[in-house]
């Protein structure tokens, strides 16, 4: 057996001498049993730039084919012991071989029973010798180059089955993904209903609750009112002195109780948000307070032309809450100022509502808009604690966000943001 190729071209300077785009070379089997024959086949087939592979007999031919794939088989008709009719025939015996072009090569000439028996046989075409060099490497070639396209069929077919495989299964994952988010979103759906469910019943306890406090709270604090003034008398100073204290228990207990029924009607209210005239709330707001203390001096700056999108009546119990918030904070001060405004912070633009009063420690920001948390004991100031968790549920509604700044008596800030009108 002899393999003979063409040889490979020296490479040019400054270029790989090869490159991986280079195709690879594909198998011509040669079968003769005459070796002149497969000497000048060869070397006419050594032309295409493929390695071409001898056998000097059937039996070779087909031990080749146990090892290798060729893209043509060109062979003899008349050789002994096996002759290529046979050949031929187990070659397409095998699933392997099958398919592979058989170019019939003879010096019989080109008979009817010949060409008859060899196309019967598979034959894709049938020289005789001698055979034109030219035609025989036309022929063959045309084959070289059906066998590397269809090659490159079958990978691309593979990698498109690969491709289609993992496409499959990328969207798989994606489908099993979706289900699982569907699931989470199930889940959560059904976890905010009974959350919401939850809330409705806790503002109904709450709002219940209050409702039905104020009745008893109402009636205790009358009752001893009544006992102060019709039997004032009959009692002595300790007696008078614990009457005294149920009284403001009993009205203190009812101002939380009212301020706890407010808090609840605001999330169960119904917003019908509009343009809000803000200047004009705190403008009219900070006449309603300075008519209460007259005696005192606070200076309100309040500038023109700051509007808002929400709900006006909630907004104004927003404002209200914090004008009276710095009005009590700075009533130990001679003087006082004031200041509502817009500014843009890092959380957008905002409004604000700044005082120069008792301030608070910025360690314990995190508290005031908590409901019934003070930072101040009732000797110092008097409050519920539900003021500014009030109005954090209302900015809340809104879309907003609240955050305090402050500094023990050099004043506190509040500042606020709300949904825009364009967010709508």
């Amino acid at each position: 057996m002899t393999r003979l190729a063409a040889p490979a071209p020296a490479p040019a300077k400054d270029s790989p001498s090869m490159s991986a785009e280079t195709p690879e070379r594909v198998k011509i089997l040669l079968v003769d049993d005459q070796a002149d024959n497969l000497l000048s086949a060869g070397a006419v087939l050594e032309a295409l730039g493929e390695e071409v592979v001898t056998a000097e007999s059937g039996r070779e031919a087909l031990r080749q084919l146990l090892d290798h794939d060729f893209a043509v088989i060109v062979l003899d008709v008349m050789m002994p012991e096996m002759d290529g009719f046979e050949t031929a025939a187990f070659i397409r015996e095998r699933e392997r071989s099958r398919h592979t072009p058989i170019i019939f090569l003879t010096a019989l000439g080109r008979s009817e029973e010949h060409i008859r028996r060899g196309y019967t046989l598979g034959a894709v075409d049938y020289l005789t010798k001698p055979f034109v060099p030219q035609i025989l490497r036309t022929k063959v070639g045309v084959f070289v180059e059906l066998h590397r396209k269809s090659g490159l069929l079958a990978h691309q077919s593979k990698l498109l089955e690969r491709q289609n495989a993992e496409l499959q299964e990328a969207i798989h994952r994606s489908r099993r993904a979706e289900e699982e988010v569907k699931a989470l979103n199930r889940r959560l759906e059904s976890r905010i209903a009974e959350l919401d469910d939850l809330n409705r019943e806790l503002e109904t306890f709450s709002y219940t609750v209050s409702h039905d406090l104020r009745g008893p709270l109402s009636r205790i604090a009358g009752f001893s009112k009544a006992l102060l003034e019709s039997h004032r008398d009959r009692l002595d100073d300790q007696g008078r002195l614990y009457i005294e204290r149920i009284d403001y228990s009993a009205r203190r207990m009812n101002d939380l109780v009212e301020d706890l029924l407010n808090f609840s009607r605001l999330t169960r209210m119904e917003m019908k948000e509009q343009s809000v005239d803000l200047s004009g709330l705190v403008r009219a707001l900070s006449v309603e307070l300075a008519a209460r203390e007259p005696q005192r001096n606070v200076e309100f700056v309040i500038p023109d032309g700051v509007n808002a999108w929400g709900d006006a009546t909630l907004l104004r119990v927003a404002l209200l809450n914090l004008l009276e918030n710095s009005w009590k904070f700075t009533r130990k001060h001679a003087s006082a100022r004031i200041e509502f405004g817009v500014a843009e912070t890092p959380h957008g633009r905002a409004y604000f509502l700044r005082d120069d009063g008792a301030g608070f420690d910025m360690a314990q920001a995190g508290r005031l808009f908590n409901p019934f948390q003070r930072l101040h004991r009732d000797s110092e100031f008097e409050g519920t604690g539900i003021g500014l968790a009030t109005v954090d549920r209302i900015v809340r509604r809104h879309g907003g966000r609240i955050w305090a700044e402050g500094e023990i008596e050099r004043g506190a800030a509040f500042y606020f943001t709300l949904r825009q009108e364009e967010d709508q």
